[in-house]
């Protein structure tokens, strides 16, 4: 097959290009620019996209003897993924925007553009499998990267390899290591690649200003403390609160519920967080639709915990019954099922209760 490699820089991407080489294909090295000012997105491990990372992906394109290319989509990525980063917080809600990347930029501008240009798939070094069409967890549990691939369709799919997903992080850096690529112990990066920094909150203010308003308590009414945002917190959140009044059972509170309508952020114990019915809109199938109800499990955010539900069909989407509470279950994240190691669907989180 005529296979694109999308090669950030990282060990992974090198070594799923070089996985494609080995098994005979015809393999073309691209790097995706996606920061319109690359020079600043890293510090350690932290961030990417920077210059730094298309000169990784270049060697190691060179040492694999591909064609190698870079491809500028920063425009596309500020508007895709990054402006709907902002908006989503500014609307109270908790998005991932790796996930966004994935649907909006890696499966979809990339994948349109490599078929437009003759190629049959796209290869990544993602952390997952596909069987016969069918996506599922990596036999790395702690580095599976299904969940941010849940959002495919089945036709994206049927344009994607992921050949990591027989392969445990260290094997990956061990081949690499094996093959004398440069970025065999390159560190993997952290938080969210277009805040270099990793301070969230400050990314946020920039962009939307300071809106101050008051931290209530959920249980008594009382305002307890005051942000300069709502933008600042998310629903199961306990640090960084800067209460000025502490509980009166001397426990920690959390993050019930943010309100940009009325600037308020809620706050209680941790018992409150508890959700047992959880609401979610805009389902994907990535290997086709399945009957409802459905029983099955779901996990509520990256790198969560699995639930067990029965999946009920809603106008707009889906209402999941759990078998047991979740916490912390924020609007805007993914709410992805399983059946076993199998990704069943998709979809995005509306409201939990």
């Amino acid at each position: 097959m005529k296979l694109l490699a999308a090669m950030s820089g990282g060990v992974d991407s090198a070594v799923a290009a070089a996985l494609a080489v080995d098994a005979g294909h015809d393999v073309t090295g691209v790097h995706l620019a996606l920061s319109e000012a690359p020079a600043t997105l890293r510090s350690g491990s932290r961030g990417c996209c920077s210059k730094e990372d298309a000169h990784d992906a270049r060697r190691a394109a060179d040492l694999l003897d591909i064609p190698f290319y870079v491809w500028d989509l920063a425009a596309r990525f500020r508007e895709d993924v990054v402006e709907d980063f902002v908006a989503e917080y500014a609307a109270g809600r908790t998005p991932n925007p790796c996930l966004r990347c994935n649907e909006r930029i890696k499966f979809a501008a990339v994948l349109d553009r490599a078929r437009r240009l003759g190629f049959d798939a796209v290869v990544t070094g993602h952390h997952a499998r596909l069987v016969d069409g069918v996506l599922r967890r990596s036999v790395d549990v702690a580095k599976d990267q299904s969940y941010v691939l849940a959002v495919l369709t089945p036709d994206q799919l049927a344009g994607a390899l992921f050949p990591l997903g027989e392969m445990t992080k260290d094997e990956v850096r061990a081949d690499a290591a094996r093959r004398g690529l440069g970025v065999a112990e390159k560190p993997d990066s952290h938080d969210i690649c277009f805040i270099a920094d990793g301070d969230t909150r400050a990314f946020l203010r920039t962009h939307l200003g300071d809106q101050p308003g008051p931290v209530v308590d959920a249980l008594t009414g009382a305002v307890v403390g005051q942000h300069e945002g709502t933008y600042g917190y998310t629903v199961g959140q306990r640090r960084g609160l800067a209460l000025d009044v502490p509980a009166a059972d001397g426990r920690p509170r959390y993050v019930l519920s943010v309100s940009p309508v009325d600037r308020t952020v809620r706050v209680g114990p941790a018992r409150s967080l508890d959700v047992c019915t959880v609401r979610a809109a805009a389902p994907v199938w990535p290997s086709g639709a399945r009957p409802l109800p459905l029983r099955c499990d779901v996990q509520l955010r990256a790198h969560g915990m699995v639930h067990g539900c029965v999946v009920h069909a809603e106008a707009d989407g889906w209402r999941l019954a759990l078998s047991t509470p979740a916490r912390g279950v924020a609007a805007g994240q993914a709410a992805v099922l399983y059946d076993g190691d199998i990704v069943l669907g998709s979809a995005t989180i509306t409201s939990a209760a």
